[in-house]
């Protein structure tokens, strides 16, 4: 499994995105009846962009590493890169020059006692904390229970959503807005990939499940990213079946790298309902474990 700083992925990602601007969309005259892209051509890109046109093919080449942060601004505006998509660009051509990524070194080791502690005075809404290859990392207890299906062997072991998603067959009905999970997943994977492309273990999963999940491989050729701050998610529970939720995710400043998401519902909706009877099924389980 290669590094996802590669020419090649700095390629395709430019291709692709490319492919989604019409001239129409770029206020461009649609010369011709017979075009052979479904999008742009690069003479056009470069046209928007205000370099040569030799200059953009270099760039979409692969060969990024000299681009100024001007151009990179520039490419970003004729292609109309969305935040995600902008910040993925100017990571790849961090790394193929070798620069440091946007974040600082990855923590390793346990979480300072400070963070476990805001996390489990969250006891009204399932929270957790994940870092950017999208392991859980710790739960509070109504996280772990919205969670369930993935501790479902009893292990203490980290999980890994993406892996469960993927390679788990309850993945699948424990998901049921799938094609729009699937799209998250592979987003915030790839946009974890730009942000940290020497991560070795994130580089082995992202093989791992390129090698053993077709739907993973065709999700991830699409080179899609995304930032993941707020939303709705539903999950088909076990216990309380189908649960929509509203999340917010929030980066921890002391710990570069992880996430903390929350997950609540609006009161007195059927969602918030089902949320206090998850709340009395981990109570009832914690219980009678403990029996």
């Amino acid at each position: 499994m290669k590094g996802v700083s590669t020419q090649s992925d700095i390629r395709e990602f430019l291709a692709s995105r490319r492919a989604k601007i019409t001239p129409q969309q770029a206020g461009l005259p649609a010369y011709g009846g017979n075009r052979r892209v479904p999008g742009l051509r690069r003479e056009e890109v470069a046209l928007l962009a205000g370099v040569s046109v030799d200059y953009y093919v270099r760039l979409e080449r692969g060969h990024l590493a000299g681009a100024s942060e001007e151009v990179l601004d520039s490419v970003a505006n004729a292609l109309q890169l969305d935040e995600a998509e902008r910040a993925h660009l100017h990571d790849l051509a961090r790394a193929a020059a070798k620069r440091p990524a946007r974040r600082t070194k990855r923590p390793r080791g346990p979480l300072p006692d400070s963070a476990l502690r805001v996390l489990n005075s969250m006891s009204d809404c399932p929270a957790f904390i994940r870092n950017g290859r999208l392991d859980v990392l710790a739960t509070n207890p109504l996280g772990r229970a919205l969670y369930s299906p993935l501790y479902a062997d009893g292990s203490q072991r980290t999980v890994n959503i993406a892996r469960f998603q993927f390679l788990d067959p309850a993945g699948r009905d424990y998901f049921p807005d799938w094609d729009e999970s699937v799209n998250t997943t592979v987003s915030l994977l790839r946009t974890e990939a730009g942000r940290a492309p020497g991560d070795r273990e994130l580089t082995g999963l992202i093989g791992e499940l390129v090698t053993r999940s077709e739907e993973f491989r065709t999700a991830w050729a699409q080179h899609n990213v995304r930032l993941h701050y707020t939303g709705r998610k539903s999950f088909r529970h076990p216990a309380v079946g189908v649960i929509t939720l509203d999340f917010d995710a929030m980066e921890l400043p002391a710990q570069p790298g992880l996430t903390l998401t929350a997950y609540s519902a609006a009161p007195h909706t059927p969602d918030h309902d089902k949320l206090q009877l998850l709340a009395t099924w981990a109570a009832t389980a914690e219980e009678g474990a403990r029996q």
